[in-house]
């Protein structure tokens, strides 16, 4: 009789029963994609800057990290309309020497600027900083500085403890990052590099590593250098929360800040339409400007135009059927200052191209197209020439007029 009465008292308690918690979406309330730079840089998200060495990545990164400090312009014109703190952690570039120069170069508020030098316990014991395991620790430093709006990590493969070969390793160290961009609703931006001869294939398939630094990334960034010039690109490779075309160029250039004191920073230029794959492709490419008789593609390009304005997609399938690359349509037309102009809406929008001393009110109308095939003497167009080069009569292909 006693042994039943205390029997539950000393019965082993039942193993917790766990359930799956299903939500409807109708009681989930959208929300919206809380951008810096819109487009580029969002709250709360991690992303993935990437490209081969030279390309001024961590230079171009603090350039946005001045935008971010100052309420500035991004470089498509916008301004930052929340300035906010930046948080950089680098185990490649020395503060001193190096970031603080090239943050004051670019024009940063420098006092909105924090870099990690270490962590310290209340014993005043100091430690070297490791992003693989003391991410969390930066979660009581945001807030001791009012918050965080972008945490540069320089490079990203730091904050991965173990293979960051295997995707397994890769998404466990790095979903504390994605916690801390989350819970501070800052962007964080890791830096990386291209993996070696992967050019021409799909961006994000060239960034070092494990696929699964692209796959968490919500966007994935790219960066390239022309290799016959100073010209270098930025666009977008990926990105799960936003259209994935288009870039911008930018150059690099020194800067003397004082002091005898030489630093860099990142000068916007113009932006790219395209996709990443064709704007990378596009700077990397080694053809030479000039076809294999030495004729100028610039002046071939003057010739197309001479008759009058014509559609990009026309003068630019009349340059590529006489032997002309993409790039070096491209940079006939910025060398000649070719003016463009739109008419028509949406799908309708049609862009012709005609030379600047044709500027002036601008009606569309239907090029003057000569009958024969040669559109631009006196370039030979479906022959051989004496020379033995044999010239591709013009075809007109699809393709979108705006991509130069």
């Amino acid at each position: 009789m006693t042994t039943d009465r205390f029997a539950d008292q000393w019965a082993e308690p039942e193993a917790a029963v766990w359930k799956v918690n299903l939500v409807s979406a109708a009681s989930i309330k959208p929300v919206a994609i809380r951008w810096l730079w819109p487009g580029w840089l969002a709250q709360g998200k991690l992303h993935i800057l990437a490209g081969a060495g030279g390309t001024g990545k961590t230079t171009l990164l603090l350039g946005l990290i001045a935008t971010i400090t100052t309420g500035g312009r991004w470089p498509d014109g916008s301004r930052c309309t929340e300035p906010g703190n930046a948080i950089i952690w680098s185990s490649e570039d020395d503060p001193g020497d190096t970031l603080v120069p090239r943050l004051a170069a670019a024009g940063s508020d420098l006092s909105r600027v924090h870099i990690i030098q270490g962590r310290t316990n209340a014993q005043g014991d100091a430690d070297p900083f490791d992003p693989a395991n003391d991410i969390a620790l930066l979660r009581a430093a945001a807030k001791e500085i009012g918050g965080v709006s972008l945490l540069m990590l320089d490079p990203i493969v730091s904050a991965v403890k173990g293979d960051m070969h295997k995707a397994n390793d890769v998404r466990r160290a790095l979903q504390g990052v994605v916690d801390f961009a989350e819970q501070n609703l800052c962007a964080v931006v890791g830096i990386s590099h291209f993996a070696k001869g992967g050019a021409g294939s799909s961006p994000t398939d060239r960034v070092i590593g494990s696929q699964a630094f692209s796959a968490l990334a919500r966007t994935v960034l790219v960066a390239a250098k022309q290799e016959d010039s100073d010209m270098r690109v930025l666009a977008r490779a990926k990105s799960n929360i936003g259209t994935d075309e288009g870039g911008v160029s930018y150059t690099i250039e020194p800067v003397d800040i004082g002091g005898g004191i030489d630093a860099t920073r990142v000068v916007w230029g113009d932006a790219i339409e395209g996709s990443a794959r064709e704007i990378l492709g596009d700077a990397e490419a080694t053809v030479n400007d000039s076809t294999p008789d030495g004729d100028d593609p610039a002046e071939a390009l003057r010739r197309i135009l001479s008759v009058g304005p014509l559609t990009g997609k026309e003068a630019k399938s009349l340059m590529i059927g006489n032997g002309y690359s993409d790039k070096q349509v491209r940079n006939a037309r910025e060398r000649l200052s070719v003016v463009t102009a739109r008419s028509g809406f949406g799908g309708e929008t049609v862009v012709h191209w005609s030379l600047p001393q044709a500027t002036g009110p601008f009606v569309p109308f239907p090029p003057v197209m000569p009958s024969e095939p040669q559109s631009c003497p006196p370039l030979e167009v479906g022959t051989t020439d004496e020379k033995g080069h044999d010239w591709v009569k013009p075809v007109f292909v699809e393709g979108d007029e705006e991509a130069f």
